[in-house]
């Protein structure tokens, strides 16, 4: 899809499932069951949507989804249905390699947004997967995985950025930077306190990742907001700046965890929010149901 001068693919990595009620918080069951239906194990359907952008002169991927380090107990525990690894899925869909990613951006290091920075060679050792990357990642982020907090330590897996640290690929920026002109990383309280969502803006039009601060269009809804999160208060007050600007400026707006329609817009009706999907055309997108 062309997003001003730019080429933008979204690449799922594969689908998994996590805890309803932890996705969805204080949500009663009775409510979020009715557009997210559970399994017997009572976890829902997720996917992990990685970004890819082209420029004239970087191949940039935003996000890496689970990664394939995973035992087969652990695909079990996450209910991972992997059908393909990450790398074939960014060749299918966006015509390049592995090798041919120029830089590679994490909103943060929960295990379902950096697992697939890197993977085992055929020697059993974990090397970058992305050989010819610079790894982006805010120095906050990083501080924090190297010491998280009680309740997010078990997202955190050291293997998913120490050999590219050892490589000399990682490269700490600051809260708030810019990958490439018109592409800004934001950090964005709610999550965790160093959580970051890409804005790109080309062309007078925007697409806004909202990692996972609105992590599916379920999610939409000011109060519907993941047990997850560490400062759910503060996820609330972005949402309530985030999302009406989305409304008003007609953003494109990419649900990380979406399992069926990452891409949509947000419109308010009656007011409520809520998301709708779009179609492509040759010059960018148009609304649809």
């Amino acid at each position: 899809m062309l997003f001003g001068d730019y080429r933008v693919e979204v690449v799922p990595d594969t689908e998994f499932r996590l805890d309803g009620g932890a996705m969805f918080g204080v949500v009663p069951r009775a409510l979020w069951s009715k557009v997210c239906p559970p399994d017997e194990e009572n976890r829902i359907r997720l996917n992990m949507n990685c970004l890819f952008i082209e420029t004239k002169d970087e191949r940039i991927l935003i996000e890496t989804g689970a990664g394939d380090k995973w035992s087969s107990r652990q695909g079990i525990i996450y209910g991972i249905t992997r059908e393909r690894p990450l790398g074939e899925s960014l060749r299918a869909i966006a015509g390049v390699g592995a090798e041919e990613i120029s830089i590679v951006v994490n909103t943060h290091l929960h295990f379902d947004h950096a697992g697939g920075n890197t993977t085992r060679d055929e020697a059993g050792r974990i090397v970058p997967t992305f050989p010819n990357a610079r790894y982006f990642v805010s120095r906050d982020e990083y501080e924090h995985a190297e010491s998280p907090h009680e309740r997010d330590r078990a997202s955190y897996l050291p293997e998913n950025w120490r050999a590219i640290e050892e490589s000399g690929q990682l490269e700490l920026k600051d809260a708030d930077y810019e990958v490439v002109p018109g592409l800004r990383m934001e950090t964005v309280a709610g999550h965790s306190r160093t959580m970051q969502c890409a804005r790109l803006t080309r062309g007078g039009r925007t697409l806004f990742s909202f990692a996972d601060l609105v992590p599916t269009r379920a999610h939409v809804p000011l109060a519907w907001i993941m047990g997850y999160d560490l400062f759910p208060v503060e996820t609330l007050e972005a949402k309530k700046h985030l999302l009406p600007q989305a409304v008003r400026e007609d953003w494109l707006c990419l649900f990380y965890h979406d399992p069926e329609v990452p891409l949509c817009r947000v419109v308010e009706d009656d007011g409520k929010l809520r998301a709708i999907g779009f179609e492509e055309k040759q010059d960018g997108f148009i609304p649809g149901e």
